[in-house]
Order: C-alpha cells, then structure tokens, then sequence
C-alpha cells in the first residue's frame, strides 16, 4: 500500500502541531532542569520564592500548551486514519480478498506516525534556537544566577522519540480496529444519501426544507470527530488568543507572542483543515444535489450550515476556559509568590474578548467563502467516478 502525496501534504497539519508543542515545553521544560543545576547556588529566601515562581510557570505553561496540542494531534490523527481508510475501502478490500490479514494491512500505517517525528526533531532543535533570549528574558532582573543552556538527553527522549513511536504504534492500532470489516462492505460503494424526486411544484419548496434541515443534522452526527476538530479549533482560537491579551501583564511580552502564535498555528491549521476536509467527505452527497437541482447556497447551508453553532459553542467555552484558568494560576498556583513577585490583578478582559470574537466571525467566514467555491468548482463526473 503507498500512501501518495496528497495524503502525505494531510498529515502537515499533524506536523505543524507536534512542532508547536515540543518547541514550547522543550524552551520551558529545559530551562527547568538548567535551574536545577543552579538550585544549590541560591542562598537568599526571595531567590529561591522566585526560583518556585518560575518553576511553576513553566509547569503550567508546558502542561497546558503540550496537553492542548498533543490531544488535536491524536484526533486529528484518528481523522486522517479514518478519511484514509473511507477514500481507499476499495483498494484494502481487494487486499484483504487477496489473503491480507488486517494486522498486515494495517501495519503500513506506520508511516502516519512520521509526521510527528519531523514536526517534533524540527520544533526541539528550533527552540535551541531561542533558548539565549528566552534564558535572559526569565532571569531579565538578575535575581538568580547565571543559567547556563545545556541539552537534556531525557527531553530528547519524552518530546522527540517517545510520541513518535507512540504514534506510529496508534496508527497501526486503530487502523486494524478500523479494517474489522467485512471485504464486501469494504468493496461496495453505497450512497452517502437517497433523494427523492418531488413532481408537486406546490408542496417542493416545504419538502425540500425539510430533506436539508434532515441532511444537515444528519451530516453532524456521522462526522463526529469532524464536529470536534472544529470545536475545538475554535476554543483554542478563543483560548490562546483572549490568553494572550493578558500575558503581557501577568508575564511577560515574549509569553503574549508565543500565546498569540500559537493560537494563530493551532485554530486556523484545525479549522481549515477541518472544513476543507468536509467537502471531500461530502463529495458525492454534493454532487447528487447538484444534479437534482439543488443550488451552491442550499448545498453550503446542507453541509455547512450546522457547523456554524458549533464553532460559537466552541469560542464561548473557549472564552471561560481561559478566564478560570489564569483566575485559578493568579489566585491559586501564584498566591505564596505574591509578597516577592509582583503579579497584577487579573480580570475578565472584555475589550480583549470583543476583539477576538470579531476576529473569529471573520476568519471563519472566510473559509467558509473559501469551502463554498470549492462547491462551485467541484466537478460532479470526477466526484462521482471517484467515489469519494
């Protein structure tokens, strides 16, 4: 089995995550383990309060950053698994009536999990890269001694060579999973829909409201992890982005970029990713409307449509995550360091949080503009004969 270009250009996504992730925890987790080195140097009581202090930010920081990025990386992985075996179920069903086993097939999907061993040897050599002003902006006041940068074998091991194993081994698992099934459903192609023809000209118009409000639902529900990723794209968006607004007082300006950026990397690859990948899941659903006369704005409102409350659910959560989490970092996890390190009052930023919702409306809108082109470009025969 090869996996072509196209599905390899898929899997960036996976890599722009696991590049994001282990460039930040490996800035943070490796100043850590220099400051330990110099643990023993520290002799006053305010050093080693803001020795604690900065410990516990990069925890949080790496836990937070690292978690949010490695849990869109497994699903989206799951995802491109799952488009994978959909878009080639005749190919692997012709391998399995040859004498494949599923193990056997399943195997090859061990190269999914290269993606993540590029994004991650590229984003823990670049962070060396920034270590010297990182370094320096941490230890801006000179309140610690000088923290030399030294390479960590251990985080080599947990950021680079461990989650690329990890997986390429749930690559291989959950596409055996994914391959249990009988080669005949693998080999038959089967309508993602049925429509019905309507002759009564009076009653069509209700008819065909109905059918679409149908569709629409029925779309979400057999795209769940599709609904997720899009969710989720948009809680990160509204996350990381109100965050970043308040790291330029509760930590530092290199904290906001570094927020902001990742934000930026993180929704716009899962949102754009994942609505563009709705079209080629609903390729021939698109293509029977079209040929019954459906027009561009009823298939978008059919396809789209019920994404849209999805992706304002997904900002709305993403908007109290952000206030509890740094409310709880400022009152809870900060509060003994308070006497020592001046950490501001924080309140809920609304100038920061209509910001963010304007910028929203607007990116989402315009891939959405984006995805409806590609409606209007999608060629019905090539669709059709494909049986995407």
């Amino acid at each position: 089995m090869v996996i072509g270009i196209k599905n390899s250009l898929k899997l960036a996504g996976i890599a722009i995550m696991s590049f994001c992730a282990v460039f930040v925890c490996n800035l943070f987790l490796n100043f850590n383990l220099d400051l330990v080195r110099i643990e023993s140097e520290l002799t006053a009581e305010y050093q080693t309060i803001f020795y604690d202090a900065v410990t516990a930010t990069g925890k949080v920081v790496a836990s937070l950053s690292g978690g949010c990025l490695l849990l869109t990386s497994v699903v989206m992985l799951i995802f491109y698994i799952k488009q994978y075996i959909h878009s080639h179920s005749k190919e692997l069903g012709i391998l399995k009536a040859l004498g494949y086993s599923n193990l056997k097939i399943a195997k090859e999907f061990w190269i999914f999990g290269i993606s993540v061993f590029m994004g991650a040897i590229i984003g823990y050599f670049s962070s060396f890269l920034l270590m010297p002003m990182f370094y320096e902006k941490q230890n801006q006041e000179g309140i610690l001694p000088e923290i030399s940068i030294n390479f960590n074998l251990i985080l080599f091991l947990l950021l680079v060579i461990l989650p690329s194993i990890t997986f390429a081994f749930l690559s291989v698992a959950f596409a055996f999973v994914k391959l249990k099934r009988p080669v005949i459903k693998l080999l038959k192609e089967i309508p993602d829909i049925k429509i019905k023809k309507f002759t009564d000209k009076n009653t069509r118009s209700k008819k065909e409201a109905s059918f679409l409000t149908e569709l629409r639902k029925a779309t979400l529900k057999s795209k769940k992890t599709l609904v997720f990723l899009i969710a989720f794209a948009s809680f990160c968006f509204s996350s990381m982005m109100q965050m970043s607004f308040s790291m330029d007082e509760l930590a530092s300006e290199m904290f906001a970029v570094m927020i902001f950026m990742i934000g930026v990397v993180l929704s716009f690859t899962t949102l754009f990713l994942g609505i563009s990948t709705v079209i080629s899941a609903n390729g021939k659903t698109i293509a029977m409307l079209k040929v019954e006369g459906y027009s561009t704005g009823q298939c978008e409102k059919a396809i789209f449509g019920g994404y849209r409350p999805i992706a304002y659910i997904g900002f709305a959560i993403g908007t109290a995550y952000q206030y509890v989490l740094l409310k709880i970092m400022v009152e809870v996890v900060f509060a003994d360091f308070g006497e020592t390190v001046d950490i501001p009052e924080y309140g809920f930023d609304i100038k920061a949080f209509i910001i963010c919702l304007i910028a929203f409306a607007l990116l989402y809108e315009i891939v959405m503009r984006y995805c409806s082109g590609k409606i209007r470009k999608c060629p019905i025969k090539q669709v059709m004969e494909s049986g995407e």
